[in-house]
């Protein structure tokens, strides 16, 4: 009897479309992790340590410009696709909207790129590997990522997502020879991005008979403009989030760097769990939140504590083990880092904290807030960060990245407290004083 009851409760698991979403966009983050471990050693026996180098700095310049691309549409697309997921015509003008919106985003950034390499003569050392790697620009653009996850529909973009990574891992196998093909690496991952996400695009338009039209330029205009905040948000975070590593720099000897490095890399990694969790309920939740506000407040009390329990697991696993992960990962006992991965090894359960605060601000399309938010916490890390690593090094710098976890939890309790405390009682503490605010 036992047995058919978990049988029972892993096949409606199994059919959750949240459920669905978590194990797909898990996939992405995954297989993304796994061809960077596959593709590191051939790149670097292929073209060499200090060329590997350049191609990973001028990736990280194109990653930095990757956020004024998505313009954080990546944050307002899924609520609005999944508001409108029984209206074709919606999705279309939707869609049609977004991408020409980033790709005139993408153009700029290439152009102004292209402008400092060609007229100014800045990034002199890889000035060649940046300018093919502006194609990761449009690759950006053209993915339609926020929209399947609005529908609810991961399946087909986390296959092509594999799909197109193992494209580029083939590129660069076939390829990639000699240093002085160091250019083609970001090349090749743009390219084959592209070409994955464009044939995508035309399967949306034929096979699921969404029309792909030109939006007005005032409807780009009006996009872009109420998506301003969104944008100063995931701009203020990423900051947050990995500015410890370019304030640590500045105080510390390139071993202490790199061995802060190895454990923040583990960190990050593991840091994408509350992210993902709150993209896969993301769409349900909004759909609840208009339709049945009981529903919802169910929904989110449950996934919120399933993803604490999780997060908390996952730290204290990464705490216990620190010493094993940085030795499969650097070959030799570092115990700097393995003291550093343990103080960070609790930022995920940290930052799922905060998991309902940022549902219930995103579903009610609060992008003033947000950008405060964002703004304030980035500010109190950049202080607290040089007061830290001025002071204490590395440690200061793993102690101001959790204060900066604390810091957003806080502030965005706060907020939906003093705005929404109606939901801020209901959602918390299960206790019902009024009416939806």
């Amino acid at each position: 009897m036992l047995q058919k009851i978990l049988r029972l409760s892993l096949l409606n698991s199994l059919k959750n479309k949240s459920f669905q979403n978590f194990i797909f966009l898990s996939s992405i983050q995954v297989s993304n992790i796994l061809i960077n471990l596959v593709s590191m050693p051939i790149l670097i026996t292929s073209i060499g340590v200090d060329q590997f180098g350049l191609v990973n700095l001028s990736l990280s310049i194109i990653v930095i410009s990757n956020i004024f691309v998505s313009f954080g549409f990546n944050l307002s697309g899924p609520r609005e696709t999944a508001i409108n997921q029984k209206s074709k015509k919606e999705l279309s003008i939707l869609l049609s909207r977004i991408t020409v919106s980033k790709l005139l985003l993408a153009t700029v950034v290439a152009v102004l790129l292209s402008m400092g390499i060609f007229i100014f003569n800045i990034f002199q050392e890889y000035q060649s590997i940046l300018v093919f790697s502006l194609l990761i620009l449009y690759s950006e653009a053209t993915l339609s990522l926020w929209f399947f996850q609005g529908l609810e529909k991961m399946k087909l973009i986390s296959v092509a997502n594999v799909f197109s990574k193992l494209l580029y891992l083939l590129g660069i196998v076939l390829f990639i020879e000699q240093p002085n093909h160091s250019k083609f690496v970001n090349f090749l991952l743009g390219a084959s991005g592209l070409t994955i996400n464009v044939l995508v695009i035309f399967y949306v338009k034929f096979k699921m008979k969404i029309a792909l039209i030109f939006p007005q330029i005032k409807e780009i205009y009006d996009s872009l403009k109420s998506n301003i905040n969104f944008f100063l948000s995931n701009l203020t975070s990423y900051i947050s989030i990995n500015g410890g590593l370019i304030i640590l720099s500045f105080y510390s000897t390139p071993e202490t760097l790199g061995n802060y490095s190895l454990a923040e890399k583990i960190t990050m990694v593991i840091r994408l769990f509350p992210a993902i969790l709150t993209q896969s309920i993301y769409p349900n939740a909004v759909k609840l939140f208009h339709n049945n506000l009981d529903a919802f407040f169910k929904f989110a009390r449950k996934a919120y504590f399933l993803g604490l329990s999780i997060s908390l697991i996952i730290s204290i696993f990464i705490y216990s083990l620190a010493p094993i992960i940085i030795k499969i990962l650097s070959k030799n006992d570092i115990p700097e880092s393995i003291y550093y991965l343990k103080i960070l090894s609790f930022i995920p359960f940290l930052a799922s904290l905060n998991l309902l605060n940022v549902l219930i601000l995103l579903i009610k399309n609060e992008q003033e807030l947000f950008f405060k938010i964002s703004s304030i916490a980035c500010i109190c890390m950049l202080s607290l960060g040089v007061f830290l690593a001025s002071n204490y090094g590395a440690i200061g710098i793993c102690i101001a990245l959790l204060a900066t976890e604390v810091i957003y939890f806080f502030l965005f309790s706060l907020i939906l407290f003093t705005r929404s405390e109606e939901i801020f009682y209901r959602i918390y503490l299960n206790k019902n004083i009024g009416s939806k605010s």
